[in-house]
């Protein structure tokens, strides 16, 4: 099953970090962000990755160019044109990056990647987040509901918007924005999702937490799964900072690996 990573938006909330570097590529530990989040996934048996980018898009494709170069003891050969690295891969990712556009919305950018995860279910998640997350749980969770999509619910911290959760069947019922006061469940990111969630979307204005996730709740084909541990987005400079002295404490929650 294939990952599906957002990495294309502009990151203004953390534009201290973003005007040199694309969201997904700030540090966290000396890693960036997306590299915990693919560590993540690749712990739950899942390697092969499918990346939007958008916004700086060469840098993340320099990153995992030159991955070996920059994470590995190397000895260069420049007479014979031959680079030999040294010590065994411990990331044994196949990373496909696909160029979405610079504008184009989350939905869009969705709609594009559809030949690279043909005809199969994948996961799909933000280049800014990490979890403690039980990916294998979510995945089987997906499979057992026969809907088109799954979210994970995530308690709400008051700044997001809302899913309505019904009870007994865990289906969305309503993806809103949250009123004043309104305490809930929200989008955690995440998702499994079926291939034809494509057919939801019309094009690169298209934003996914809006008329996509609004429809398929609307036609009952859009679960939760709840989530009540750890979950945190990197969202301003103060968010990377408390990721960093977690992972600095060597009690970072979502450290699976």
């Amino acid at each position: 099953m294939k990952v599906v990573i957002l990495a294309g938006g502009l990151g203004t909330r953390l534009s201290e970090a973003t005007q040199l570097l694309p969201k997904p590529l700030v540090e966290v530990g000396d890693r960036p962000i997306i590299w915990h989040i693919m560590k993540m996934y690749a712990a739950a048996g899942f390697d092969e990755f499918v990346v939007c980018c958008g916004y700086k898009s060469h840098m993340l494709k320099s990153y995992f160019v030159n991955y070996f170069v920059e994470n590995y003891d190397v000895t260069v050969h420049l007479g014979e044109n031959r680079v030999d690295f040294h010590g065994d891969a411990s990331e044994r990712w196949t990373v496909t990056l696909v160029n979405t556009g610079l504008t184009t919305m989350t939905g869009g950018r969705i709609k594009r990647i559809a030949p690279f995860v043909g005809n199969e279910t994948y996961c799909l998640t933000y280049g800014d987040g990490v979890s403690d997350v039980n990916i294998r749980a979510l995945v089987d969770f997906h499979r057992s509901h026969g809907r088109l999509a799954t979210v994970t619910a995530v308690p709400s911290p008051g700044r997001f918007g809302i899913l309505d959760i019904d009870e007994t069947s865990e289906t969305v019922t309503r993806f809103h924005e949250k009123p004043d006061g309104e305490m809930g469940w929200i989008n955690g990111g995440f998702f499994v999702v079926e291939p034809s969630v494509v057919d939801y979307i019309d094009d690169d204005d298209t934003t996914w937490e809006r008329e996509p996730l609004e429809r398929l709740s609307r036609d009952g084909a859009l679960a939760a799964y709840r989530h009540r541990g750890f979950w945190r987005p990197m969202d301003t400079l103060r968010d990377q900072r408390e990721l960093e002295a977690l992972w600095n404490s060597g009690r970072a929650p979502w450290k699976c690996w």
